[in-house]
């Protein structure tokens, strides 16, 4: 319930903090992810390389834009949570289906990238839970 409560919060700030980007019917994914981090690696090095090399080729591949959220209170401090903002629902129905798994372009999309998840993985792994919202 916490995580729930600092997710609804930080997208809350996002939408008021950025009104002229925000319109109904933007469809928006949040995914906090738990990182298991391999030994020698920082949470700092992790997040870094995954705000400055995933998230640009999520971008790239996915056709949509994606915020990275770093938690720094209560019950998720040190989660990594990543905001995906399409314009329509139909928009990231290009490339999931309504379960949340990868279709045919989202599996393409994610090959795209699998060089930096690659080298992601040396750095740890992470499991994620997800909601999907819709701007009302």
């Amino acid at each position: 319930m916490k995580k729930l409560f600092l997710i609804l919060t930080v997208f809350l700030m996002a939408i008021s903090s950025s009104c002229q980007t925000m319109q109904r019917g933007n469809f928006i994914g949040f995914h906090v992810y738990t990182v298991t981090l391999d030994p020698d690696v920082t949470w700092n090095q992790y997040y870094d390389f995954w705000k400055s090399k995933v998230i640009p080729e999520y971008e790239k591949n996915f056709e949509g834009k994606m915020y990275a959220l770093k938690g720094i209170r209560g019950e998720c401090t040190n989660c990594i949570a990543g905001m995906m903002v399409w314009r329509t629902e139909a928009d990231r129905d290009k490339f999931f289906n309504k379960e949340g798994e990868l279709n045919d372009a989202g599996n393409a999309a994610m090959a795209k990238m699998q060089s930096v998840l690659d080298q992601l993985a040396k750095l740890g792994t992470a499991t994620s839970k997800y909601t999907d919202w819709v701007v009302q």
